[in-house]
């Protein structure tokens, strides 16, 4: 039973990597120390989340007749940067530029008209989003604090400030750009027209949120994380949980209920010790429930599901809630501490509202004070459990045990599997069949697992079985599982004009035929195409790598495939350079062979 425990407890720390490998891989990459961009360039990238994004380059511009240094923003229009030190995040994180020269002197900075951005507890704050551009007029040439006059010369512009988004803010940032102007050459700038904040324009005050507001809103925060359907998975499991608790009586249900808190605030220490290595080490910080964005993680926790689904479905038995009968008081702590982390994970993509709120204005504060909102908000989500496990004259009022309950277990094993289908979702479409192969994989060998042994079971029988079901699962998953990595080939879609063209002009164009409901195929994207060195030669070998996707019977893939080729999948045909009739790779371990074809080639120039 204790290795039981161990692999749920596993299962689930496995899970929180995942969530916060992804979170690190899709954060803003803002570094606190200066950058040098040329002059026109594209645009530097200043701050990113998710799909938000804002860049910034600099130019020489003429406005109303004065000639200076433009500096143009452009991004989307949910992230945002704040245009008054009272409202920021913080005081002092206000969008600032400043420029400086050995040559050139510079007046007071002018501002476009900020727009009104509504926070999550209602207050109007003055920002800058979208598209805008900051005008620096030149005062005057100088050399050594005299005025004289010089060509040419170099600007150096630093921006400092904090952008945010309506779900969270980014850590405070300071880059700097350089530019070279021709001073001779400023009649011919083109002119800009900016309006500005007008001198007598009212300024609206937000309140100035203090660090004990701050962390009431985060225990508020974690109080309605009870209440998102993102836990709702996990709800049904802690109602049992409980319920089996009071039969055991004050003292086991206190303890119980405490261990579950514990895996509760266990998650959010997880979070807050990423967070804090994050900030110190990588100038970034994690970003609320970003981790449903990776298909690895969302994979992981469709597989999780299942898995539960089939404990209550009685097809295994582990810790929650079986454990929890057993008379030893240290029986059972760590199934509810797995399910107290289990309820913490199920929360994260729900934050929106105050826990966006309370999560980013912690973002943007020292490591320290993050530390303590994170922590607080786990205690808020912990507070309503240790009431309820606390208190017996609550528990007696919970129904005593029964078939109802047994019942009950085996519906809510339908309702996960209705959560799962609904996370699987969420996945991309290349994923999602093979996730479903996997679960019926994973789900055949948990039984294995529970149903072919028994207390009587001899050991090397039991042995061979778990053994043999261990081994069907890693099969299943290397053959299903997406990678981390995704696709390290640029599949092109099949297009006969497109083969056509390459063919005339001598370059070797690869065909990979395959289909979604094709096992093999599967097999040869794992063993050859996921292959470091196979996608390498394709790329230095300027290989024309075409996917034949002959899923459905009307794609031109499949015709071709059919009348064209006359073949059957998985088949990879091979263009060569002078070489008449295609090569025809039909074997699934073809890597070796693949490798020497390719190495033969020509590398681009």
């Amino acid at each position: 039973m204790k290795s039981k425990k161990t692999l749920l407890l596993s299962i689930l720390w496995t899970a929180y990597i995942f969530a916060i490998t992804c979170s690190a891989s899709g954060q803003n990459t803002n570094d606190p120390v200066s950058i040098i961009a040329p002059d026109n360039a594209a645009g530097v990238e200043l701050a990113s989340s998710g799909q938000e994004v804002s860049t910034v380059r600099i130019e020489p511009v003429q406005m109303d007749s004065k000639a200076g240094i433009a500096v143009l923003f452009e991004g989307t229009d949910d992230l945002h940067y704040y245009a008054k030190s009272e409202t920021a995040p913080a005081e002092g994180l206000e969008l600032k530029i400043q420029a400086h020269s050995d040559v050139f002197s510079f007046g007071e900075a002018v501002f476009p008209q900020w727009h009104l951005f509504t926070d999550p507890l209602g207050s109007k704050i003055e920002v800058y989003e979208g598209n805008f551009t900051i005008f620096v007029p030149i005062k005057e040439t100088r050399v050594s604090g005299q005025t004289t006059v010089i060509d040419k010369g170099d600007i150096e512009v630093k921006i400092t400030g904090i952008a945010c988004t309506s779900k969270v803010c980014l850590p405070p940032f300071e880059k700097t750009l350089q530019t070279k102007i021709d001073w001779s050459e400023r009649d011919s700038w083109k002119s800009i027209n900016i309006e500005a904040v007008a001198d007598k324009q009212e300024t609206i005050t937000a309140p100035s949120y203090s660090i004990p507001f701050a962390l009431g809103l985060a225990f508020l925060a974690g109080l309605t994380l009870n209440i998102m359907p993102c836990v709702w998975p996990v709800l049904p499991l802690i109602v049992m949980r409980i319920v089996e608790q009071a039969k055991a009586g004050k003292k086991q249900s206190q303890a119980m209920g405490f261990a579950f808190c514990c895996g509760i605030l266990l998650f959010f220490a997880s979070l807050a010790i990423a967070n804090i290595i994050l900030q110190i080490f990588y100038g970034t910080v994690l970003q609320w429930g970003d981790q449903y964005r990776n298909p690895v993680f969302v994979a992981g926790m469709v597989l999780l599901l299942v898995v539960l689904a089939l404990l209550m479905f009685g097809v295994f038995n582990i810790g929650v809630p079986s454990s929890i009968a057993g008379k030893s008081s240290g029986k059972g702590y760590s199934g509810a501490v797995g399910t107290g982390f289990l309820a913490a994970i199920l929360s994260t993509p729900c934050g929106f509202g105050i826990l966006a709120f309370a999560f980013g204005w912690a973002q943007a504060q020292h490591w320290l004070v993050a530390t303590v909102v994170i922590m607080v908000i786990g205690v808020g989500m912990a507070v309503p459990y240790a009431i309820l496990t606390s208190i017996p004259g609550l528990l007696k009022r919970l129904p005593k045990p029964g078939q109802w309950m047994e019942l009950f277990k085996q519906g809510i094993g339908f309702v996960l599997l209705i959560i799962a289908v609904k996370l699987i979702g969420a996945l991309p479409q290349a994923y999602r069949t093979n996730v479903l192969y996997f679960a019926v994989i994973l789900g055949f060998c948990i039984w294995m697992w529970g149903g072919w042994v028994s207390f009587n079971t001899k050991p090397g029988r039991k042995w061979l079985i778990r053994i043999s079901a261990g081994l069907i699962v890693f099969a299943g998953g290397w053959v299903f599982l997406p990678t981390p990595a995704g696709e390290l080939i640029a599949w092109q879609d099949y297009d006969d004009a497109v083969i056509d063209n390459a063919i005339a002009e001598g370059k070797p164009v690869l065909i990979k035929f395959t289909a979604d409901w094709c096992l093999s195929c599967q097999a040869v994207d794992k063993v050859v195409y996921h292959n470091e060195d196979i996608a390498g030669l394709i790329e230095a070998k300027e290989v024309l790598a075409i996917k034949a996707d002959t899923t459905a019977n009307d794609n031109p893939a499949t015709l071709a495939l059919k009348n064209k080729y006359n073949e059957l999948v998985p088949v990879t045909i091979l263009f060569l350079p002078g070489v008449e009739e295609p090569l025809r790779l039909h074997e699934i371990f073809f890597t070796g062979r693949l490798k020497e074809i390719l190495q033969e080639l020509p590398s681009k120039k």
